[in-house]
């Protein structure tokens, strides 16, 4: 095949000639460049194709088109749940408080530290519980961060076991002594008198949903 000829001042050079195999080697090269460009073509045709993530998606919130993201059901308190629903969680709450809260936690059965056998009756002490189990379960994930199970001693624990096993306490009723268990659920304020004078009002015995 031949190729652009330089002149020289006595005259022209010979016609440059490429072995046929380097043109063979030049042609699959090119082929092979064309193929890359032709799979590079479908890849960006594919990415055109697919839906882009909407930025409001991690917080919840429909995209513009006004369709929200599926979200995952979120924990509810306890004490919201009733029936089934209730018992079930109450099923999954003792069986942490009694494989793993009390066995590590369980400190010794004082006056200082009173404690119920029964405490699935104490609703306070329940809905302090399921807190902390709720707490633990988000400060165990990974994460969190290697701080997390600290954060969750120092800012949940503490303050719970204060709360539930404090000498003035929900418990304070029941089992100071593990020799001498007890239960006894201490009754609380009643109802205030603005409570009390809509009863009394017309309707006012109806329940009114929060």
């Amino acid at each position: 095949m031949p190729e652009t000829a330089y002149p020289e001042e006595a005259g022209e050079r010979e016609p440059i000639r490429v072995p046929d195999s380097h043109l063979e080697g030049i042609e699959a090269s090119v082929r092979k460049l064309m193929e890359q460009s032709a799979q590079q073509a479908r890849q960006l045709d594919d990415l055109a194709s697919e839906p882009m993530p909407s930025p409001f998606a991690a917080f919840g919130m429909p995209g513009p088109s006004g369709s929200a993201p599926a979200l995952l059901p979120q924990p509810r308190p306890i004490l919201e749940l009733e029936g089934e629903s209730y018992e079930d969680e109450l099923d999954a709450l003792s069986d942490w408080v009694d494989d793993f809260f009390l066995p590590v936690y369980g400190a010794e059965v004082t006056t200082s530290a009173p404690w119920c056998l029964q405490w699935q009756e104490h609703h306070d002490v329940v809905a302090w519980l399921h807190a902390l189990w709720l707490a633990y379960q988000q400060h165990k994930d990974p994460e969190t961060g290697l701080s997390g199970m600290l954060v969750w001693h120092r800012d949940c624990l503490t303050h719970a076991v204060a709360a539930i096993r404090g000498p003035g306490g929900p418990l304070s009723a029941c089992m100071t002594s593990p020799d001498r268990p007890s239960h006894r659920l201490l009754p609380g304020p009643k109802p205030s008198a603005r409570t009390a004078d809509k009863s009394d009002e017309p309707g006012g015995d109806l329940d009114v949903a929060a």
